[in-house]
């Protein structure tokens, strides 16, 4: 396979990176911390830590769980919004030899139990806001350990009216009960009190466990090492270098991190990547409060801004998007579901700096290709393969097509996962003979090595950049007693690019939409809930009774 994309790459853009400048993850922070020390590293809600205290809150953190006496590779959880904590949580654990397991902190029981106990995960660290989730589904799993957070914690004196606001006046705290948990600041103390012993990891390593559906609908922990996350750091980092050189005038990235830390392009592009570069990261914990969001972006001068198309349509139709200042503004990305043209067209009008598309898979770190930062236009793909990173396009036999001929996109890089976690069956059904993954994809190459997604393999439903699989959907709606068949399917929503919508055959003919969507509510969190109910008196089914998806999406029945 000729690599034809090189001869698009932007002069400055390497072919290949080298993943070995680093053993683990745990010592690309510290190379941070002791070069940037007193440079501010991450900010929330008018509250900034610098590079010294992530390391000294870090290693505090780190002794506790150490002193609690758990083996080095256990897995520990954290199910917070962006806050100041979720950083340091992430430095703590890998730096104390353990794995991070990201959970939403939207879940609901039934979800979180099942992530749970299939990593195996002896601790978590929770915002108290998603406290009584815990404390519904911690007897059926391994947690031994809980450490609780709350909004306020690292506020100083603000974090008490936080607090106060947060619990009492916007009631966002629901009652919880959690016998033996410990308060996320008398941990940092009695972490300080204990001695964090260094833990030397190597790549292979396990340093993540990120729960996606994969190419099936159940949910599987893809496991990320410490070479893919350093490979995909500095991959990002090779991409970003010429608009980077392009601003010598800008001593200090500044980066939104309105997408959730938990979602692994943010975990990456919004996380790792501005902690290597000595950058400031702005946590938003609620992107979904536009208005909010803008207010505590002002006096920062933006130079990255990750985000998905929908976050991006949101800003350009608020009245206070022109408070923000993008006169640093070197990139904005754009990942997780495709970019809509005229919401590119508008941006570039409002900021002159181009939203970059690209594309990623939690199995790959998460990315995988991307546009060049010296785009100027939208184009309509998601780029060209990124350092160090193969595409082919290929056949359901896997023999690679010709140039301009639709196939499933299979990717080979540095970045690519170990495999599912305790998973060998589900990681052979998506890993090639030669290394490639699979990623149930179909897209086409042009003869400049620009790849575009033209369909998909599988039957994702892509909402706001997160995948929702039907499997699963129609698995909690078939549990209604009045339900007797039910299909789920991807339709498409100018607000989040695709919603989820029901087929359903009544079993009970009193049974109405609104029923339906109000069981959901219990059982799934709200982006995969359903957003359009049609029943229907029969489901088109092949001839081994396999009820047809596609066809329902299509309208083709």
């Amino acid at each position: 396979m000729q690599k034809i994309w090189l001869k698009s790459y932007p002069p400055g853009v390497p072919a290949e990176i080298d993943p070995t400048q680093y053993a683990s993850v745990a010592d690309l922070l510290e190379e941070s911390f002791r070069e940037y020390r007193d440079k501010p590293a991450f900010a929330c809600m008018g509250k900034s830590i610098s590079y010294r205290e992530l390391d000294e809150f870090s290693r505090r953190l780190g002794a506790w769980f150490q002193s609690k006496g758990l083996e080095r590779g256990a897995r520990i959880a954290i199910m917070m919004p962006n806050v100041l904590q979720y950083p340091i949580a992430i430095a703590a654990i890998l730096r104390a030899g353990y794995v991070v397991v990201n959970a939403n902190p939207l879940y609901t029981p039934r979800e979180l139990e099942y992530q749970m106990k299939d990593s195996g995960a002896q601790a978590i660290i929770v915002l108290e806001n998603f406290a009584a989730t815990v404390q519904a589904v911690i007897g059926n799993t391994s947690i031994r350990h809980v450490i609780v957070a709350s909004m306020g914690d690292l506020l100083g004196l603000k974090g008490h009216i936080v607090n106060f606001v947060v619990r009492r006046v916007k009631k966002l705290v629901p009652a919880w009960s959690l016998p033996g948990h410990v308060r996320f600041n008398d941990a940092l103390a009695q972490g300080a009190r204990a001695t964090f012993k260094p833990v030397q990891q190597g790549q292979q390593d396990i340093a993540f466990l990120q729960y996606t559906g994969g190419t099936t609908g159940v949910s599987k922990g893809a496991t990320l090492t410490h070479r893919n996350l350093i490979a995909n750091v500095l991959q990002s980092a090779a991409w970003h270098e010429p608009a980077r050189v392009a601003r010598p005038d800008v001593t200090q990235t500044v980066t939104v991190a309105a997408l959730p830390l938990y979602h692994v392009f943010a975990l990456t592009v919004c996380g790792l990547m501005p902690i290597r570069q000595g950058g400031l990261v702005v946590l938003i914990p609620n992107p979904r409060d536009i208005g909010g969001m803008i207010k505590s972006l002002q006096g920062y001068q933006i130079t990255t801004l990750p985000a998905v198309n929908t976050l991006y349509n949101a800003m350009l139709n608020h009245p206070d998007f022109d408070k923000l200042d993008f006169s640093n503004l070197m990139v904005a990305n754009a990942g997780g579901m495709a970019v809509q043209k005229a919401v590119a067209e508008r941006w570039f009008a409002r900021t002159k700096t181009p939203i970059i598309e690209g594309y990623g898979l939690s199995e790959t770190s998460p990315t995988v290709s991307c546009n060049p930062v010296t785009a100027t236009e939208y184009n309509g793909t998601i780029g060209l393969p990124v350092s160090s990173t193969e595409i082919s396009i290929r056949d359901d036999d896997g023999n690679e097509v010709p140039l301009g001929q639709p196939g499933e996109v299979c990717i080979r890089g540095p970045q690519v996962m170990a495999g599912y976690w305790n998973r060998p069956d589900e990681t052979a059904k998506v890993m090639t003979a030669d290394g490639f993954l699979r990623s149930g994809d179909i897209g086409l190459m042009d003869e400049r090595g620009y790849v575009k997604i033209v369909d998909r393999k599988k039957d994702m439903i892509l909402v706001s950049g997160f995948n929702v699989y039907p499997n699963e959907v129609e698995d909690v709606v078939a549990k209604h007693p009045g339900v007797f068949e039910v299909a789920a399917v991807g339709v498409p929503d100018p607000q989040c690019g695709e919603a989820v919508k029901l087929f359903i055959v009544k079993k009970d003919e009193k049974l109405t939409d609104a029923d339906i969507i109000a069981f959901c509510k219990d059982q799934l969190t709200p982006y995969k809930r359903p957003r359009i109910v049609e029943f229907r008196k029969e489901l088109p089914k092949s001839n081994v009774g396999k009820i047809l998806r596609r066809e329902l999406r299509d309208g083709r029945a």
